[in-house]
């Protein structure tokens, strides 16, 4: 056997080896799919099955490309420059340049990165003018992305109505423009590069003569078009439906596939990671791989070399309550391991103390913390974590995105507040004098900039004297009024709408992150407000004001550590895909935040939401902790939750409670969590803000945070309450079946 092949376990083995056919290897978490992937290219071309030129092989990042291939050096004396391996973008890029003239492209064709098609959109809508707030850039741009991802000109999208109508006229003056000055975006490289191999046969069959072998990794995470342009590629018998030109509505297919019996498809990928649909991953193209191709052989890949035995055992369980799956039980021949350690917090400050003492006691036994990761569910939750880490001393660098207070949301929004507290800040003033847009533009402000020095005054000062800038510094005065007397939160609050920046957010179609973010920027003033203490500034605002703009410089400035230290790896779940660490922290595992509330609403979103669980789960090797908070700040007020489903998905014998069990508060969940808002004995106290809320709303004997029982809706959580005698009310959340107003003299609820 030759040596490559030496260490392969049966499955792989198989894999690799396999004779020329259509494969579907499901590669679970840590299986060794990209080594299978390797060295099946390494098999074809050593046993002469094909050369290293007649390989086509497809992945979704350019690291995960240069990777394969320098494995590939590494296993055959061969040159593998010129070799087809690349990402979908990449390889259609080569394909165009190769054949603009026939793809209707100039020879230098350049390409539009996202920031660049944002500012094409910005100059079509002004040379045509078009309202931008009505047809905001960033949304048109996501609409024409979607379109195009979908295999649809502008004369093949429906439109049912002006609104569409319009934003399908806009989509093909784009494309107009975009023709005229010989650019394409991301999405124009597919969707150009699938028409010229459907519409010039002569192209598509000297390429699928040439690439014998096609191998696609992370299968599960392709489009519809990204499929269709494989289908196409390896000669699928009955090719797919044409995709009309631009300006020519439905056209006969002139494909008829290839004349020989196609290329070979071996498709790696595992639908229980599949956690990108919202940038159109469809997961249900592995099935219709299956399908039709008509595929004999599916091998499963499912000893993981990664994770002890107790992590895969709650990732199975965890998953198996997906519906639909091709189905796969992970298994390590490592042994158990230690069992899956679960916290419970009374608040997410706490569950953020608890994390990082953890972390300290790691350090001290020799665990390096680059070693250790800290996952969250959306990018707004680190802001807590990055402060308790901050205040600890602790090195951390948040992977893959910026610290809380380095995101540009929030950057804008503190400069909004910065103005208020000191207008003459000519830093701040900069930065939001057209954010949101306000059609001030580069001249305008040179020239505001000018007459500042000039005059040797501040921007705002030199704004309020006239010219475009006067209704900025106007909006300066009035948000400074509007927050007179309120309280830093509250201040917080009025700043974000009236700025206009929730309003500028909402119109993003990925614009809820940026949103979150903002909202948890309210949550740090609460939180400042809590610990700080006010600042006694004989009701001026400024003096509160300061100190918290203080606090977050000092934040953003510090213990961000670079890529090679030893510190901290904070990310989102989805970030963490593809990354394994001997530690991995879970946190905010609560209904609502993970699984995500929107999940519920949305079809299938709770099996996206149990796969990126599953993701979570296998990325940790040694250790895994999983936490939740009984209450979290949400909208700068106190939320009450329950904890997420998956605690009851994983096996209880798996868990090891390192709260005590305190009275059994949620049948569902069998580690006896309590939902009552009352300190435990072996906790600090509550703040008394949250003291105070919770004293102040009590109803016909129920209080809000106390966990009660219906006889229809089961257990839940009080988080609202109103009324008195026979009119009292009260909102319960009851987690899976929602949040619902009782009667209580209706109702019947009981104490659980």
């Amino acid at each position: 056997m030759s040596s490559y092949l030496g260490g392969l376990n049966p499955p792989q083995l198989a894999a690799v080896t396999l004779p020329p056919q259509h494969a579907l290897i499901l590669a679970g978490a840590g299986s060794g799919k990209t080594r299978v992937l390797t060295t099946r290219i390494a098999w074809l071309i050593h046993t002469g099955q094909a050369s290293p030129h007649g390989i086509l092989a497809v992945t979704f990042t350019n690291k995960a490309a240069k990777e394969m291939l320098t494995r590939l050096t590494a296993m055959l004396p061969i040159n593998t420059r010129g070799m087809w391996i690349g990402t979908f973008h990449g390889l259609c890029n080569r394909l165009l340049r190769a054949h603009h003239r026939d793809a209707g492209l100039p020879q230098l064709f350049q390409i539009l990165d996202a920031a660049d098609q944002l500012a094409a959109i910005k100059r079509l809508l002004k040379a045509l003018d078009v309202d931008d707030e009505k047809f905001p850039p960033r949304e048109l741009a996501n609409f024409i992305n979607g379109q195009k991802e979908a295999g649809l000109r502008p004369d093949a999208v429906e439109a049912w109505d002006d609104y569409t109508r319009r934003r399908v006229e806009l989509y093909r003056e784009y494309e107009a423009q975009c023709q005229r000055e010989g650019v394409v975006d991301f999405a124009e490289l597919l969707l150009r590069s699938y028409e010229l191999l459907q519409r010039n046969e002569p192209i598509r069959l000297h390429y699928q003569g040439r690439f014998r072998h096609i191998l696609v990794d992370e299968f599960q995470d392709t489009n519809v078009l990204q499929y269709r342009w494989l289908k196409l590629l390896a000669g699928h018998p009955s090719p797919p439906a044409p995709l009309p030109q631009a300006g020519e509505g439905s056209v006969e297919s002139r494909s008829r596939g290839s004349s020989g019996t196609g290329a070979s498809l071996f498709c790696v990928g595992d639908d229980d990671q599949s956690i990108y649909a919202f940038r159109g991953a469809e997961v249900g193209n592995m099935r219709d791989f299956e399908r039709e191709f008509k595929v004999a052989n599916v091998i499963r890949l499912e000893q993981n070399y990664r994770s002890q035995g107790n992590i895969l055992d709650a990732a199975n369980a965890i998953i198996r309550h997906n519906e639909a799956r091709l189905g796969k039980n992970l298994w390590t021949d490592a042994g158990s391991g230690e069992p899956i350690r679960a916290y419970e917090a009374f608040n997410d400050a706490e569950e953020a103390r608890f994390i990082v003492e953890e972390v300290k006691a790691l350090a001290a036994e020799g665990l390096a913390r680059r070693e250790m990761a800290l996952l969250y569910r959306s990018n707004a939750q680190s802001r807590v974590l990055e402060h308790a880490l901050f205040s600890a001393g602790l090195p951390y660098r948040v992977y893959g995105g910026l610290r809380f207070f380095e995101r540009q949301e929030v950057k804008h929004a503190l400069a909004y507040l910065r103005l208020i507290a000191n207008p003459d800040d000519d830093g701040a003033f900069l930065r939001v004098v057209n954010f949101p847009a306000r059609g001030i533009g580069a001249r305008s402000i040179e020239q505001l900039q000018d007459a500042a020095k000039a005059s040797k005054v501040s921007l705002y000062g030199t704004a309020k004297q006239g010219g475009k800038a006067a209704a900025f510094a106007a909006l300066v005065d009035k948000l400074k009024a509007a927050c007179d007397g309120l309280t830093l939160p509250e201040t917080v609050e009025q700043v974000l709408e009236l700025s206009g920046l929730r309003a500028h957010y909402r119109t993003e179609k990925e614009g809820q992150d940026r949103l979150a973010n903002l909202d948890e920027l309210v949550n740090a003033a609460e939180s400042f407000v809590a610990e700080e203490g006010h600042v006694d500034a004989e009701g001026e605002l400024s003096g509160e004001l300061a100190a918290f703009l203080a606090h977050a410089s000092l934040e953003a400035g510090e213990h961000q550590a670079g890529e090679g230290d030893n510190a901290l790896q904070l990310m989102t779940v989805h970030s963490a895909k593809g990354l394994e660490f001997d530690v991995v922290f879970i946190s905010g595992l609560e209904e609502g935040l993970f699984p995500h509330e929107n999940s519920v609403r949305e079809d299938k979103g709770l099996e996206e939401e149990r796969r990126l669980m599953y993701v979570a789960v296998t990325r940790a090797r040694k250790r895994l902790y999983v936490s939740h908070a009984q209450t979290r700040m949400l909208h700068g007020q106190t939320r009450y939750n329950l904890p997420s489903r998956f605690f009851d998905e994983i096996p209880a014998e798996l868990l090891k409670w390192l709260t005590p069990k305190l009275a059994r508060g949620h049948g569902a969940v069998s580690s006896g969590l309590t939902f009552a808002p009352r300190r435990p004995a072996w906790a600090e106290p509550a703040p008394a803000a949250v003291q105070r809320r919770m004293a102040e709303k009590e109803t016909g004997g129920f209080r809000i945070g106390q966990s009660v029982s219906h006889a229809k809706f089961g257990q839940g959580v009080i988080v609202n309450a109103e009324g008195a005698g026979s009119d009292a009310r009260v909102q319960v959340n009851f987690g899976r079946e929602g949040v619902k107003w009782l009667a209580l003299s209706v109702a019947k609820l009981t104490a659980a």
